[in-house]
């Protein structure tokens, strides 16, 4: 992250990221760019801001209007001259949400993802917590959602479908 070496800076910086907070994931409207954890860094010099971006899948169908998004609210906040580059190195997982976001997620009726990818068994995969009312007694009816980052299941305790953000 930018370490600021004047008020101006700092000032700046601060700016930078309160626009960036105004700015949500268009399949997941709860959630900002820095709560999904996209945001990997910022760099703010005389020329202007630039925003390193990391996707959550490389085929992500929202990366052009989180790039536009991102730039307009972060001009909107004073700042003229604004980049967002788009970075897969290193790669965006699950682990990057916050806990704020996991938070959110449940609220919105998603189940937020477990533990990374590889590091789930099969059954941990099939009997995710329900968002609604806790139980485990879940399956799951689907590895294919509305997106790629999510699947449906269904629970039998509360007898709703939800959907799950999947662990990468």
């Amino acid at each position: 992250m930018v370490t600021p070496s004047s008020a101006s800076s700092t000032e700046r910086l601060a700016r930078v990221y309160r626009a960036l907070e105004t700015v949500l994931d268009p399949e997941i409207p709860v959630l900002n760019v820095l709560e999904m954890g996209i945001v990997a860094d910022v760099h703010i010099d005389e020329s202007g801001v630039t925003i390193d971006m990391t996707p959550t899948f490389a085929g992500c169908p929202a990366l052009d209007v989180l790039r536009r998004e991102m730039v307009e609210a972060v001009r909107a906040a004073g700042e003229p001259s604004v980049t967002v580059r788009v970075v897969y190195d290193p790669p965006w997982t699950t682990d990057r949400l916050s806990e704020e976001a996991r938070r959110k997620l449940k609220a919105f009726g998603l189940a937020p993802p477990g533990p990374r990818c590889g590091a789930q068994s099969l059954p941990e995969i099939e009997r995710v917590p329900c968002p609604y009312c806790d139980s485990t007694d879940t399956e799951l009816e689907t590895m294919f959602g509305p997106t790629l980052c999510r699947s449906i299941h269904y629970c039998h305790a509360c007898r709703q479908s939800f959907e799950h953000f999947k662990a990468v």
